[in-house]
């Protein structure tokens, strides 16, 4: 008899640890290619925090910044595949795969927080239609600050660009080197510091964010407020990951993608002059972009929104006639 009570209270006690919030624990993985101490990351720290509160702690994502699991090419594919739950990926780098993934980096087509989020509902659609075909689904983007160029000399003219070893990421910041006659160099975020320490990268467009990041006025001089986009991180997840959540799990990470979307917008815009002011501090000549330079520019911002319209076909003109409305 003995041995049977206790048999029962084993079984008891193995029930109970089954049902126990620990061995109902589910853990994701979080890559990002961004140092710990950019916003981006700050943020998707606190959208960590908010899953695991919202969820009981049922669900908990570890943080990967850095590019310390993926590079940053490497991200989206990870998820798509399953050997990362969720990631953050700049969208544009998956301009190749698709042109709508582009519309953030047409120059001059958004240059203000205003028309990049409505440049943001109106690509939207598209982008989650092309991820759900991928077995991915879009949880929340947050932008990048304005874009500028970063060099060591005086930019006064597009001439002033050509021969320049310039940084690419994605394929509009190479087509900018082609038209301008520079030296495209492909450089991610994670090597650009490394990058400009050896003279690997002589000028670049990006934030005011990514300059102080990288410490850019140890090897830079100039930055031009060109604001010429304002690009996007998105937050993606796997849909199998995603199915395999109970309901109340599910809605407990839309909650905090929605808090963490928008917070990031706030943030980016509310730090934009701070990252500005850094840059100065450091010693940069921090200047509007001369009439030359900005006609320059605004020339070939001309040609690449007629490129990335004529590869988007019908979803280009889908997203331009939403945004222009």
């Amino acid at each position: 008899m003995f041995r049977n009570s206790r048999s029962v209270l084993l079984g008891l006690a193995g029930l109970a640890l089954a049902a126990s919030p620990a061995a109902a624990q589910t853990k994701w993985n979080l890559p990002s290619a961004y140092p710990a101490t950019n916003f981006h990351t700050e943020n998707l720290a606190q959208f960590a925090k908010d899953v695991e509160a919202n969820s009981g702690g049922k669900l908990t994502l570890t943080l990967h910044p850095g590019a310390s699991l993926f590079k940053a090419p490497e991200i989206k594919r990870a998820v798509q595949t399953g050997q990362a739950e969720i990631g953050e990926v700049l969208v544009s780098l998956l301009e190749n795969e698709d042109p709508v993934f582009g519309a953030d980096v047409v120059p001059f087509l958004a240059t203000s927080y205003a028309e990049a989020k409505k440049l943001y509902a109106a690509t939207k659609p598209a982008m989650q239609k092309k991820f759900e075909s991928q077995g991915i689904i879009l949880l929340y983007a947050v932008p990048w600050p304005p874009q500028g160029i970063y060099a060591k000399k005086d930019i006064n003219t597009v001439n002033d660009l050509k021969g320049l070893k310039w940084r690419a990421y994605n394929a509009g910041t190479t087509r900018i080197a082609e038209l301008a006659g520079a030296q495209a160099v492909t450089v991610q975020q994670a090597e650009l510091a490394q990058a400009l320490a050896t003279g690997v990268v002589e000028s670049f467009m990006t934030s005011g964010a990514t300059g102080v990041d990288t410490k850019a006025w140890e090897t830079m001089s100039h930055f031009y407020d060109v604001q010429a986009w304002i690009p996007k991180n998105v937050v993606i997840v796997s849909k199998a990951a995603f199915d395999k959540l109970d309901k109340a799990t599910q809605d407990a990470v839309l909650k905090a993608a929605k808090a963490a979307e928008d917070r990031g917008w706030k943030v980016s815009e509310e730090k934009t002059s701070g990252f500005l002011a850094t840059l100065k501090a450091n010693k940069m000549k921090v200047l509007p972009p001369s009439p030359e330079l900005k006609a320059g520019l605004a020339k070939i911002g001309d040609t690449l929104a007629a490129e990335w319209s004529k590869r988007a076909g019908a979803d280009g003109e889908a997203v331009l006639k939403a945004f222009k409305k």
